[in-house]
């Protein structure tokens, strides 16, 4: 039931994702709020100058991730983009963020981080719940989020397999291996088991480990 489950996503999840999709296009394109006369919208933070390398990422990273009392762990490098995974002060994964390399702004990742996500994700008519703590009920353990996420490799993406996942509010994010090098990551709902494929980074490149903060 549960790889039924996490191959095909309920009409009412997937309506949801879209619409945050169709917010995100809108809202954080390069030509969007980085433009003379156009707002941030909530949950983003404007930088100047381009972002170079992992240490401008990090930094970049740090200054939103202090909004919310959090810091900075593991930082990622792709064609597209810059990734971080912000954890709180007991070191436990909050969410995930995106840094744009050429505008060096910094927004919530698309994706589950604003829809799966059950204590800084987007409410609808409510803006971010910053930080809220409703509970983290999960019907699916780590070890169940990493055979629901091979057997979705296995059908759509054949010769990768999951890495050991970091648990978030609501969710698991796993790297997606090939040959035991890294290629991309996805993502497996806690409650439901569903599966969301990170589309938007492109390539990976390399990355930086989580620091000791």
């Amino acid at each position: 039931m549960n790889r039924r489950r996490g191959r095909l996503l309920p009409l009412t999840v997937l309506v949801g994702a879209l619409a945050a999709l169709i917010a995100s296009v809108v809202w954080l394109t390069g030509s969007g709020f980085d433009r003379p006369g156009l707002t941030a919208p909530p949950g983003a933070a404007a930088r100047d100058g381009p972002v170079r390398d992992l240490a401008d990422a990090d930094r970049a990273a740090r200054h939103f991730a202090d909004r919310w009392h959090l810091h900075v762990g593991e930082v990622m490098r792709f064609t597209r983009n810059y990734y971080a995974q912000l954890l709180d002060g007991h070191g436990k994964h909050a969410t995930e963020v995106l840094v744009e390399p050429g505008s060096g702004a910094v927004h919530l990742e698309y994706g589950p981080a604003m829809v799966w996500n059950t204590a800084y994700g987007m409410v609808p008519g409510n803006g971010m719940t910053r930080g809220r703590a409703p509970g983290d009920a999960r019907d699916i353990g780590p070890d169940q989020a990493v055979r629901i996420a091979d057997q979705w490799l296995r059908d759509h993406r054949p010769g990768l397999r999951a890495a050991e996942p970091d648990a978030f509010p609501g969710y698991y994010t796993l790297h997606t291996l090939r040959d035991g090098h890294i290629t991309g990551m996805l993502s497996v709902n806690a409650t439901s088991g569903e599966v969301w494929y990170h589309t938007w980074h492109g390539r990976f490149l390399r990355m930086s480990p989580a620091p000791n903060r």
